[in-house]
């Protein structure tokens, strides 16, 4: 069987989209006036909806708040100096988002998971306190003085870098998502986790520096015509090694030490890290020590017995690397409660592992019909891409869905889809279509549409 399953080629994108000129409408100089008179009626329409003598009133009491039109403590009283907090931490209202272990994986010997909150982020990075982590044996904070980074193997010239050898080097910034081959892992049985954060929060994007790894390869000279493979090592005491495909090496797979402007978190792989674009995030090793060149792939212990698809015919497919096609709304999602009829922006992130993302598509009732949403820029491969559609809920009994489709074509598929070639007893890379229920009385919960 091929390594790419291919559900959601077939699957042909509707063609009852609202107008895609409207993903236009946010321009330079703000909305224009179609997507204003929108929003106008819209909120119109949910305030006569609403009317009653107690709005009414609400509204009056509204014209007096004191917290608007009296002076606080903060216009009068002098502020903090920045000696006081010399390196920025959040708010002190905003220690509710937070990554998050989950109390039902086993953690043994350090292993653990710590799921982003999706559901709190704005835009496409995520920043790298939050940033998803998953040890195979807790993490390190090494010293880069006594770090060290080999290239060996079936190459011309063996080499030993040190970090600064390795900072010296030509350097490039790209933003990318790392996902880990298990994200939602826990839907494929079902098994309703409440929020985002549990469902998809083993993705994050950053924007990663470092020295592309073939400066390296080219460096020591690899074996142009037999080499096929690489395999990367990490320093810690999990041994974490995995096979990487030459091609993806010489193209875009970065030897970071960078993380969105600063160096890397320790918990991130301080002092360095792989990280290879579009492919599951065990991949991107950290806490960098070798690289292997190779003829063959390596076989190891974490792709032969763990991130393999278990088929229906008992047979496990290896080496499925590539993170395929996904997205996900993360608001309105699980855990939360819509304050009332009116207008709402749905939001959500998208992301590719074979490129960018070309469309995203959002249905209210579970799939009968879509509408086309709005890509904000920028726009960038194998990269999380944000997604908005204007929603006006009327106090129906919703479905919330989001389908991405890439610029390889490829269209997400629904749990369904996925089951019908996967089985039902696989653990890793269910990219299938994620379904939000609004109650009538505003709260989102996760369920699965069959």
């Amino acid at each position: 069987m091929s390594n790419r399953y291919k559900p959601g080629r077939v699957i042909k994108a509707p063609e009852n989209f609202i107008d895609s000129s409207l993903s236009q409408a946010i321009t330079k100089d703000g909305l224009n006036e179609e997507r204003r008179d929108f929003i106008r009626k819209s909120f119109v329409a949910a305030s006569a909806a609403i009317a009653s003598t107690a709005a009414v009133a609400k509204a009056a009491a509204f014209e007096g708040d004191p917290l608007i039109l009296n002076h606080t403590d903060y216009d009068q009283t002098l502020g903090l100096p920045v000696a006081s907090n010399p390196y920025g931490v959040p708010s002190k209202y905003e220690t509710n988002l937070i990554r998050r272990e989950s109390p039902g994986l086993t953690q043994v010997g350090g292993a653990s998971v710590a799921f982003a909150p999706l559901q709190g982020l704005f835009g496409i990075i995520t920043p790298s306190g939050l940033h998803f982590e998953r040890h195979h044996q807790g993490w390190q904070d090494m010293d880069p003085a006594k770090h060290r980074f080999m290239v060996m193997g079936m190459v011309k010239n063996p080499k030993v870098y040190t970090m600064d050898d390795i900072m010296r080097l030509p350097s490039v910034s790209r933003i990318h998502f790392l996902e880990c081959g298990a994200n939602t892992a826990t839907e494929w049985g079902n098994v309703a986790v409440p929020t985002v954060q549990y469902t998809h929060g083993m993705v994050s994007c950053s924007e990663f520096t470092g020295v592309p790894l073939s400066v390296f390869l080219d460096d020591v000279g690899y074996d142009k015509k037999n080499a096929k493979f690489i395999l990367a090592e990490g320093a810690d005491g999990s041994g974490m090694t995995r096979t990487i495909n030459i091609e993806n090496a010489l193209d875009d797979v970065i030897v970071a030490y960078g993380q969105n402007g600063e160096m890397l978190r320790p918990e991130n792989g301080y002092p360095l890290r792989l990280v290879v674009p579009g492919v599951q995030g065990v991949s991107s090793v950290k806490w960098l020590r070798r690289i292997e060149v190779g003829d063959m792939p390596y076989g190891a212990k974490d792709e032969v017995s763990h991130y393999v698809d278990l088929m229906p015919n008992g047979m496990t497919r290896q080496y499925t690397s590539i993170q395929e096609a996904k997205s996900v709304i993360t608001s309105p999602s699980g855990g939360q409660v819509l304050v009332g009829k009116g207008f709402y922006n749905i939001t959500g992130l998208a992301w590719s592992g074979r490129g960018k993302i070309k469309a995203v598509d959002v249905s209210t009732d579970g799939g009968r019909t879509w509408r086309r949403a709005r890509l904000e820029t920028p726009v960038l491969s194998k990269a999380f891409t944000r997604f908005n559609i204007d929603w006006v809920w009327d106090g129906s009994p919703a479905l919330l869905q989001s389908r991405a489709v890439d610029d390889t074509g490829y269209v997400q598929p629904t749990i369904n889809q996925l089951r019908e070639v996967r089985g039902t007893k696989s653990i890793y890379h269910n990219n299938a279509i994620q379904t939000w229920r609004v109650a009538d009385f505003g709260e989102v919960t996760n369920v699965q549409v069959k």
